[in-house]
């Protein structure tokens, strides 16, 4: 696992099937409650040994249903509960057991907020972390890195109307690291910023988005 912040660690990456051009990785959380493993990669299976040593994993949250295709084998491997949206269950269950859901926003102890952000797909979920140096935004691929940028990936089943009202819900989050599920091959895997930054980036997102562009 790759040092990403203090406390942060990224699996390796994996090309995604669909667009190999962009890398896949899953995230460890480093806590004293207990660690969180968020998104899923293929790679995380052969870095057990490293997981284990970093404490294991307590839970293990999917952003949306697009991950499961890699977390199977990972309930097998460390034994920790698989938790998704209400709305991504019946997706998510032809390939993986759900252990539990969410469907509104919530906190988990007083450190990880699990934040409901329809449009990508209907049960899409950002969660924000506070580490105790950063407060950390994992957004799956509702909002991604491509080639240094912050883009959305709106497919033909999202729902654009909801992908906008959650993108201006994200606009006004406090947060200074960016994690998506994706990025760019060979280059970062997270991106830091700032407030003004933040809005900057969404709101060249939201405007892609309101004059009908699908990035």
């Amino acid at each position: 696992m790759e040092t990403v912040i203090p406390g942060l660690y990224a699996s390796g990456p994996a090309p995604l099937p669909f667009a190999p051009s962009l890398h896949i990785r899953a995230f460890l959380l480093r806590r004293d409650q207990g660690n969180l493993l968020v998104y899923a990669a293929p790679t995380v299976v052969s870095e057990a040994a490293a997981v284990h040593d970093l404490g294991g994993i307590s839970r293990h949250y999917l952003g949306h249903w697009h991950e499961a295709s890699f977390g199977c084998e990972l309930a097998a491997t460390f034994g920790a509960p698989l938790l998704c949206h209400e709305n991504e269950r019946g997706s998510v269950t032809p390939k993986c057991s759900v252990d539990a859901t969410f469907s509104s926003r919530s906190f988990l102890d007083d450190d990880f907020e699990l934040i409901p952000i329809p449009g990508h797909t209907s049960g899409a979920t950002a969660f924000l972390w506070d580490s105790g140096e950063h407060r950390c935004l994992f957004t799956s691929d509702s909002v991604y890195l491509q080639e240094g940028g912050w883009v959305a990936a709106l497919l033909e089943s999202s729902d654009r109307a909801s992908y906008v009202e959650s993108l201006e819900l994200i606009r006004g989050l406090d947060f200074d690291v960016l994690v998506p599920w994706a990025a760019t091959a060979g280059e970062p895997c997270h991106a830091l910023t700032d407030q003004a930054d933040a809005r900057r980036r969404l709101d060249a997102i939201l405007e892609r988005l309101r004059r009908d562009q699908d990035r």
